[in-house]
Order: C-alpha cells, then sequence, then structure tokens
C-alpha cells in the first residue's frame, strides 16, 4: 500500500478495512506493506509502473505486478477489486 501523510483516503482505509485487514483470508493471503510515496522506493519496487496517487494498493507476486487499486473506492468495493485482484495470484504447488 502506498500512502503519504495527510491522506484522507488513506485514514478511511485504516479506519474502515486496515483494523481487520490482518484477521482476513484477504490479509493472511497477501499481507499489506506500507511504502510512503515520497520515500525513495524499496529495491524489489523499482520495476514497477509509477505510484501517483495514494491510496494505491499493488498486488505483487514474485516481483512482478499483478494488479493495482489506485485510490480507496469503499470498504465494499475494496474487497470486491482485491478478489478480482487475487484471482491472478498462481496457485502454490
Amino acid at each position: 500500500m502506498f500512502r503519504q501523510a495527510m491522506c484522507e483516503w488513506c485514514e478511511v482505509w485504516d479506519d474502515e478495512v486496515g483494523v481487520v485487514y490482518d484477521k482476513t483470508r484477504e490479509g493472511r493471503q497477501v499481507p499489506i506493506r506500507e511504502v510512503d510515496i515520497h520515500d525513495k522506493r524499496p529495491g524489489d519496487l523499482n520495476d514497477i509502473k509509477p505510484v501517483i496517487f495514494t491510496p494505491t494498493f499493488v498486488l505483487m507476486d514474485k516481483g512482478v505486478e499483478l494488479g493495482r487499486i489506485m485510490g480507496y473506492p469503499g470498504e465494499d468495493f475494496f474487497w470486491g477489486l482485491l478478489d478480482q485482484m487475487l484471482k491472478k495470484v498462481p496457485a502454490e504447488g
């Protein structure tokens, strides 16, 4: 999750989804890693497309971007969009 200080929609996501995310099936499958949009990008994220808006959720698998949600569309839409992205994650084994 790319975010920045004073991001109103990041705070809404924190209040609506962030408080339960780690306890969900999705949270266990794809844990959230937070990266400030203004900080130097971690090396393993150098090859993804630029991130302009916050929050932006980027789903990665073995260094490859599988999808992203730009902005926070509300709790119901977030879970639906996340479920669609998770269908792109290759099955283990």
